[in-house]
């Protein structure tokens, strides 16, 4: 990892940060700032920066570039459950523990690599050589509806869709103990913790707006199958969101290890992984302009999780 440091000469009030270093590095992205700002890994005076901070005079950004990534992913026989496709997109319902795409620690065996090889190179190139036609992504560790673009009219036209929030995403989740009611809305931004950075928070001041609906499907032993919709799309928002009620997501380590040390001694059940499913996609096709309806089925470790509580 590389270091490169920018002394601010003028303090910049109307400027946000990842607008003045995608003006003083004009090589690089706006977006890409922003990533790597949401990433931990632009410092200020020694701390990390948010994405809202005006660049004031003095003041020493540091910029620890990340290591470089193979170039390009290469084709992998990996096999897909393909919901739906044609000439310019395709669906899949992506299993747990698949990576999205190449990054450090998972340059082979991705949904990249087994793209490359299903679609032969016909796939959008807006993502860049390490992402081909990924409009949206999944955690390794959730399973679900995924829709990846054969073309760069399809990737934006589906981008813009996810950007304007006129996708529906429903999800199928299991969480932790009892709901205080069967259905509600959970309003609260979301932003990078201030201290695990590769974790999210819920914060009261700053962050990022970010809307989930909630209801419930099935109550379980110490836990409850509920159906979850996101009006935005933030990073881990359903996990995070969840953890704010004090009810984190079944297996969900990260945020939540002791509610589920208590579900785990309690009815001897403990998941794997979060479950988390990206049970449902509707969208307007890019080139038919027809509404695209998908679901995807629970895979099998989901269902033996719903069974274990269901006894």
């Amino acid at each position: 990892m590389s270091t490169e440091t920018i002394i601010v000469e003028q303090t910049l009030m109307s400027a946000r940060l990842d607008k003045f270093l995608s003006e003083k590095l004009p090589a690089h992205s706006r977006g890409e700032f922003q990533r790597l700002i949401e990433a931990g890994v632009i410092l200020i005076n020694g701390r990390p920066a948010k994405i809202t901070h005006h660049p004031r005079a003095g003041e020493s950004i540091e910029i620890h570039w990340p290591e470089t990534q193979p170039a390009e992913a290469l084709p992998e026989e990996i096999p897909l459950h393909v919901l739906f496709e044609d000439a310019d997109l395709l669906v899949l319902n992506k299993p747990p523990g698949l990576v999205v795409h190449p990054a450090a620690g998972h340059a082979t065996g991705t949904l990249v690599n087994a793209l490359l090889h299903h679609c032969a190179g016909q796939l959008s190139g807006i993502g860049g050589v390490a992402r081909p036609g990924i409009v949206h992504r999944l955690d390794k560790d959730t399973s679900g509806c995924l829709v990846v673009a054969k073309n760069d009219a399809a990737h934006l036209a589906l981008s813009a869709q996810f950007a304007a929030r006129k996708v529906e995403k429903v999800y199928h989740a299991i969480v932790c103990g009892k709901l205080a009611k069967n259905e509600g809305a959970i309003n609260a931004s979301i932003a990078r913790h201030a201290v695990q950075r590769k974790k999210m928070s819920v914060v009261t001041r700053g962050g990022r707006e970010a809307l989930t609906t909630y209801r419930l499907l099935e109550p379980l032993a110490g836990a409850m199958l509920v159906e979850a919709r996101i009006h935005t799309g933030r990073t881990h928002q359903i996990r995070v969101h969840f953890q704010h009620l004090g009810h984190p997501l079944v297996g969900d380590v990260t945020y939540g290890p002791r509610p589920n040390q208590r579900l785990a001694e309690a009815v001897h059940c403990k998941a794997s992984r979060q479950m988390l499913h990206a049970r449902r996609l509707v969208f307007v096709h890019p080139r038919t302009t027809k509404p695209i309806a998908v679901e995807a089925l629970w895979p099998e470790d989901f269902k033996e999780t719903l069974q274990a509580l269901r006894r």
